[in-house]
């Protein structure tokens, strides 16, 4: 049943997209003027030199307008555009007018618009993500006086705003596999999330208010994060899990990142098109997955948040490892060390700058107090990241396509099983003499049998010409032929076979 409502919704969508008016216009690359909702945040596009001062942004199409025809539709868009459209906000309706372009292959949108017009607001957005807005734009300007890798970084790590981030911090965090640090992604909803519950229990709230208000807190930071598919992913899955603790039911982190998949592919199936949504969910696999097996196999002499530290991003490593290849063709040859060296400034960044966003407004100096101190976790991970980027063979070549991914899949599966014999020896010594035993006997059972003649089946009794003997002392008992024993040799008798002449 969930298949076929997927299945049916793609389908629709699928026509939109591929056939009717819009289609038409947009293969064409007509000119055209949209009234359109926008879907996400706006994000700044790169230039040569940094920020190019053009902005993508997200809709969906309401009334498009081309050669005289007016059709009423509803698609996926990606307007391209000037200053103007860095400053629209989630759920606005806008009338602009610019030409259709085809989408890249792959991408789940139904075309592009390079807007020739500054956006015209039809309707404004909601308060609450006009405030959200207004927020983000506080943080990012209280966060000014911090270092410039910090003053970039931190706007990324807690509200999604990647706008200031620098240039050469950008590649010395793609060159080490850094870059989901770059922008709010599942892990961040996890901490706010887990952080929300444990401040609710400290002040004894019943199970069920504690719940309720860890959700809501959850909420309101997805409307100042935006709704990222990883973002909307791990508060889907979150709420599933809070609702589940909430009624006494634990522990299922697999069924839990399932049912969250589920729904948001039935919301929109074009997400199982989006290669952050599957890195996001391939993350959260490999963490429920492998991460307490690789704590397991840790000695205990380590101690436990040392054992997470190093096998929560391995576990991730290892799943995304193959799809990051066939995006980037190349292997980061530091990533596992400098994501277990960055992990532990992760997490004060994330709850240090969350909690100073709405003191930004209410309590200025104190938010600062708390940006400051975000702003020196941040410097650590920049550090980490550009030293790592500088060490010789950092970003190795890797093989592109297919032969990359299968490569990579194999040097996942040699990585898992070298972590589990360095763990465990004597386990792997006891594994190496039972493949041992098995090869020995599957080898035995491949030898040539010997060849088994026929028994006689009467005895030869025909005479044979011969000379008799001492036979030699087996035991020590004297057997010897009761023959006399003389000093000559007993002359050779000529006698003739029976039937002779």
């Amino acid at each position: 049943m969930l298949a076929a409502a997927a299945a049916a919704h793609s389908a629709t969508s699928s026509s939109q997209r591929f056939d009717g008016p819009l289609a038409g216009a947009v293969n064409a690359g007509k000119s055209a003027v949209v009234v359109v909702e926008v879907a996400g945040n706006p994000r700044a596009m790169a230039g040569p030199g940094g920020s190019s001062g053009r902005w993508s942004v997200p809709v969906w199409t309401q009334e498009l307008t081309t050669g005289g025809m007016l059709v009423r539709t509803r698609a996926c868009l990606t307007v391209m555009g000037g200053q103007g459209w860095g400053t629209v906000v989630p759920g606005q309706t806008l009338r602009a007018s610019g030409k259709l372009r085809p989408a890249e292959p792959g991408e789940q949108e139904a075309g592009t618009l390079a807007a020739s017009t500054a956006p015209l607001k039809a309707t404004g957005g909601s308060a609450l993500e006009g405030s959200a807005r207004e927020l983000r734009g506080r943080f990012v300007s209280a966060s000014a006086f911090l270092d410039p890798d910090a003053r970039g970084l931190l706007p990324g790590m807690v509200t999604g705003d990647t706008s200031a981030l620098d240039e050469g911090l950008d590649n010395a965090m793609k060159a080490v596999g850094m870059t989901h640090l770059t922008a709010v992604s599942g892990a961040n909803c996890s901490l706010v999330l887990g952080s929300l519950l444990l401040l609710g229990r400290r002040f004894r709230l019943p199970r069920a208010p504690a719940a309720a208000a860890a959700l809501s807190g959850l909420g309101l930071f997805v409307v100042l994060v935006g709704p990222d598919a990883s973002v909307l992913r791990a508060a889907l899955m979150g709420a599933i899990g809070v609702a589940s603790l909430a009624g006494g039911r634990s522990g299922r982190g697999l069924s839990f990142l399932c049912l969250a998949v589920i729904g948001l592919l039935l919301a929109d199936p074009a997400l199982g098109t989006s290669f952050g949504f599957l890195l996001s969910v391939l993350a959260t696999l490999g963490i429920i997955l492998l991460g307490g097996p690789i704590i397991g196999w840790i000695p205990l002499a380590v101690p436990r948040w040392a054992a997470a530290a190093v096998a929560v991003p391995l576990s991730a490593q290892l799943l995304c490892g193959p799809v990051i290849v066939l995006l980037q063709p190349q292997f980061a040859t530091y990533s596992l060390v400098a994501n277990v060296l960055a992990s532990p400034l992760v997490t004060p960044v994330t709850l240090l700058g969350t909690a100073a966003v709405p003191l930004v407004v209410l309590l200025p100096w104190a938010g600062t107090v708390l940006i400051a101190m975000a702003g020196m976790f941040c410097a650590g991970v920049s550090a980490i990241a550009r030293f790592a980027a500088q060490l010789p063979g950092s970003a190795l070549p890797w093989p592109e396509g297919l032969p990359g991914l299968l490569s990579m899949v194999l040097l996942s599966a040699l990585t898992l099983s070298a972590v589990w014999a360095a763990a465990r020896p004597l386990r792997l010594l006891r594994k190496v003499r039972e493949a041992h035993a098995v090869t020995v006997a599957l080898l035995g059972l491949m030898e040539p049998r010997p060849q088994h003649f026929p028994r006689r089946r009467s005895l030869d009794t025909g005479r044979r010409r011969g000379r008799l003997g001492y036979c030699n002392i087996t035991s020590g008992r004297d057997l010897r032929w009761p023959l006399r024993k003389s000093g000559q040799a007993a002359p050779r008798r000529r006698t003739q076979p029976p039937g002779g002449t």
